[in-house]
């Protein structure tokens, strides 16, 4: 039961939107509460095989609490309600998740999802772009395959994919290494991934995708070194990372215009300058106008922040939308909170024999860099993804693991 509910916590977090489109709100809801009452029996019924003292990491906590404290202030208190619940039932998804199931559980879980996802995605797209030759709306599929055009089926948009192909093949290829499902099967897996990934044309995808490569393989230099020069050699690529992050940012427009990406940036730094500016305005820059995760552009400061001519519902930045919802008291909570669950991912996934340990540190780093242009990391799969990554770095290098009783 504990396997087929992660399962299927995992399926309905990545298909969300083609419920929301086929079910409505009022289903998909139901089919939330439905799967989280689930999880809630079967975790009383197992309540004595798990083990949760010290695994909720603070920082999440903190987290969680300060966004609940944004209803007192909240200028869209019933939106805030609901956005809190959505909130809180991912995080209680990721929760079980994490609780039930080991790592590589989790791994193998994704790479089931996952795999009929995208082959749903690509499957969609030839048949809207090839063979009826229209778009089929609900499900997010345009039709513009035939025409090389970005591919978006079951997803919202481009990048949401991209998203789910990015983690797709980090864990197709976690799969690969620990030879946790047949070899011809994860090669076919990380190719339908591997397209996905190029159909999209994002240049955001393209850049997170190059950017986990070189981590995957820093992480497997560091896995091969000597354990008496791991922390030498964990040194020498922090100072490298930040000379490259320098040298990228003095040299932003060479590498905005490699990855053919000026409309994106200029679209968001036009956003960006408008939360700026309404933030300035409304004097709320400390706590912020109220959590609400995905916006709701028929409500005030949303409408006046939505364009037109290229609609949003997030700040296309996590952290532009943290601080925006949350203020800068959020943002220092939610950066911590990023910032501590990737360095226990990276160094688990360093000192860890198997290599299963490395896919929630790849996770982290895709989920890092996507946040730069994108606020999935704040709501749904991405979240959840988080909140699983979270609890399982807690779990092996919380300083809370000194206070759990000892077993018999």
């Amino acid at each position: 039961m504990a396997q087929a509910l992660a399962t299927t916590g995992i399926a309905l977090a990545a298909l969300v939107f083609p419920l929301q489109q086929l079910i409505g709100w009022p289903g998909l809801i139901a089919a939330l509460v439905t799967l989280l009452g689930l999880m809630g029996t079967s975790f009383v019924a197992r309540r004595e095989h798990l083990e949760w003292r010290g695994l909720l990491p603070i920082s999440l906590l903190a987290y969680l609490v300060w966004a609940t404290c944004s209803l007192v202030w909240s200028q869209y208190q019933w939106a805030t309600v609901g956005g809190l619940a959505y909130l809180l039932a991912f995080t209680l998804v990721g929760l079980y998740i994490a609780l039930s199931r080991d790592t590589i559980q989790i791994v193998r879980a994704f790479g089931d999802v996952l795999r009929v996802v995208l082959v749903g995605s690509l499957v969609l797209e030839v048949l809207s772009g090839i063979v009826i030759n229209a778009p089929i709306p609900a499900l997010g599929a345009k039709g513009g395959i035939a025409l090389l055009q970005p591919i978006a089926a079951l997803t919202s948009a481009r990048d949401q994919l991209g998203l789910l192909a990015v983690v797709a093949a980090i864990t197709f290829a976690t799969e690969l290494r620990t030879q946790s499902v047949r070899r011809g099967i994860s090669i076919l897996s990380l190719t339908v991934a591997t397209a996905c990934i190029v159909f999209t044309f994002s240049p955001i995808v393209a850049g997170a995708t190059v950017v986990v490569a070189v981590a995957a393989a820093l992480i497997y230099v560091v896995r091969r070194v000597p354990v008496e020069r791991r922390r030498m050699l964990q040194l020498i690529i922090l100072g490298l990372t930040i000379v490259a992050l320098i040298a990228a940012w003095f040299l932003r427009g060479p590498i905005v215009r490699l990855f053919n990406a000026s409309g994106v940036l200029n679209f968001r730094l036009e956003l960006w300058q408008r939360i700026v500016a309404a933030m300035g305005t409304q004097g709320t820059a400390l706590q912020g106008t109220g959590w609400i995760g995905q916006w709701q552009t028929q409500i005030a400061p949303f409408s006046t922040l939505d364009s037109a001519s290229r609609p949003t519902n997030t700040a296309l930045n996590a952290f532009v939308d943290v601080w925006f919802q949350l203020g800068i008291i959020g943002l220092v909570l939610f950066a911590g909170m990023v910032g501590l669950t990737f360095s226990r991912s990276w160094l688990l996934a360093g000192r860890r024999r198997s290599v299963v340990y490395a896919w929630p540190a790849a996770i982290m780093i895709a989920l890092g860099v996507l946040s730069l242009a994108e606020s999935s990391i704040l709501t749904e799969f991405a979240w959840m993804c988080f909140v699983i990554c979270c609890l399982k770095a807690s779990q092996e290098l919380s300083w809370r693991t000194a206070l759990r009783r000892p077993t018999t």
